[in-house]
């Protein structure tokens, strides 16, 4: 299942990634989350090939500005303590089960230059219409807490986490993703080693799809 392109805004076009797309995606997120962190050519290759239609793109104005990955999974697998690397295959996706009932995003990106077009909002409206599509129970997200550095010294990942879902405290992802709908299920510890912003933990979040039936 390929949806159709969508335009989205003057000269803005999301869609299905292609393998030609994979040099400027691999840009973007270069400059979006550093080398360390980015996935390679090699990963995004193998994420088209096990599933096209979990892996999309933003283009404007004949450029690639943002992009978006996903794999279907089992709650056995998000249920346990997990990494990025153990959930993704380490970014392969060879895990990939087309039967599997919840959609897990493992990426969604955008190149800084061009967030004031609301990108990264459409990228997760373009997920959720492809939860209801494929039917699948949610959407899990190990979400970045990239504000938590700054407070590290005084606040546990959770204690962090709670003052974010008050309002109490600003978190650019996990705000975001609050206010995309996604509810707080528990911290992730050591999900991304090399995010030393986030001090190495991400926040479980999770939309339901009001529209799954069994």
């Amino acid at each position: 299942m390929t949806t159709p392109y969508e335009t989205i805004g003057q000269d803005v076009t999301i869609r299905p990634v292609t393998k030609e797309d994979i040099p400027a995606i691999y840009e973007v997120a270069v400059i979006g989350f550093g080398k360390d962190i980015a996935f390679e050519p090699k990963h995004y290759e193998s994420q088209i090939e096990k599933f096209p239609d979990g892996q999309r793109c933003v283009e404007y104005d004949g450029r690639i500005i943002g992009a978006s990955g996903s794999l279907r999974v089992s709650e056995d697998q998000f249920q346990v303590p997990h990494k990025l690397s153990d959930i993704c295959d380490n970014g392969y996706i060879r895990n990939h089960d087309d039967s599997a009932p919840h959609l897990y995003g493992i990426e969604v990106v955008v190149h800084p230059d061009y967030r004031h077009l609301k990108v990264g909002q459409k990228l997760y409206e373009e997920r959720k219409q492809l939860a209801r599509d494929l039917q699948v129970k949610s959407i899990l997200i190990g979400g970045r807490i990239p504000n938590y550095h700054k407070y590290q010294n005084e606040l546990t990942p959770e204690q962090y986490a709670e003052k974010v879902i008050e309002g109490e405290l600003y978190d650019p992802v996990m705000t975001f993703q609050l206010k995309s709908g996604f509810s707080f299920r528990r911290i992730l510890n050591n999900y991304i080693p090399e995010d030393n912003e986030s001090c190495t933990n991400a926040s479980l979040m999770e939309w339901i799809n009001d529209e799954y039936s069994p």
